[in-house]
């Protein structure tokens, strides 16, 4: 598979697979991370996977070469690209238990008529799938979940609310994701779970990781 490495500052890299939001990129880049991760050299610092790219965060400290540490590492992560990643994604299957509609879904009916599909069969379709969490981002903990029926695709809202409550789960163009603070959002809110998405009192403080599948259980 193609791809490129660009310098993100003075001590990370980026691989980068292209720009697009595709899963069966997305799930080299995971397995790409799963395979680094494994080998882990004592220069690295942290792997931060997202839809098409892997940035690789660098301790310049644990080098003892000679050459410029990125230069090294991006050596490094160029062996690593081209022998390729594993076939299969090393992962968890997480169940998020939601309640929908009412006021813990209050966009549920919104986003029905505008697929043309009842309630019930909304909430059918979303809890069908199994999800992969394509990337953490926005908040702490927040996950970005491929693939989402397309029927279920809505735009996002024109002017975002002020506060969406922790645990809120939405829809987002073709994306589902959840909130696992309460704060502003663009999302349409069609249910909510109870679970803890982040507690920085955890270890690992998120519910979630790059890599997971999930799936949704109305309750």
């Amino acid at each position: 598979m193609h791809f490129t490495i660009e310098t993100l500052g003075e001590d990370a890299l980026l691989l980068r697979f292209g720009d697009a939001v595709d899963a069966s990129i997305n799930a080299h880049v995971h397995a790409l991370s799963q395979r680094i991760e494994r080998v882990r050299p004592p220069w690295l610092r942290d792997l931060v996977p997202a839809y098409a790219s892997l940035a690789l965060f660098v301790d310049a400290d644990a080098f003892d070469c000679t050459l410029e540490p990125l230069v090294e590492a991006g050596h490094w992560l160029e062996q690593q690209a081209l022998a390729g990643s594993d076939a299969a994604v090393a992962d968890r299957l997480i169940e998020i238990p939601v309640r929908y509609g009412n006021e813990e879904g209050p966009d549920l009916a919104v986003l029905a008529t505008h697929a043309g599909l009842r309630e019930d069969e909304v909430i059918a379709r979303h809890c069908t799938v199994e999800y992969r969490v394509a990337m953490l981002g926005f908040s702490p903990g927040f996950p970005y979940l491929l693939v989402l029926d397309p029927r279920l695709a809505m735009p996002r809202l024109d002017t975002p609310r002020t506060r969406v409550a922790a645990g809120s789960v939405g829809i987002g163009g073709a994306q589902t994701g959840i909130y696992p603070q309460a704060g502003p959002g663009g999302w349409r809110i069609i249910g909510r779970t109870t679970l803890a998405l982040f507690d920085p009192l955890r270890d690992p403080p998120t519910l979630l990781a790059p890599g997971d599948r999930v799936r949704f259980i109305a309750t």
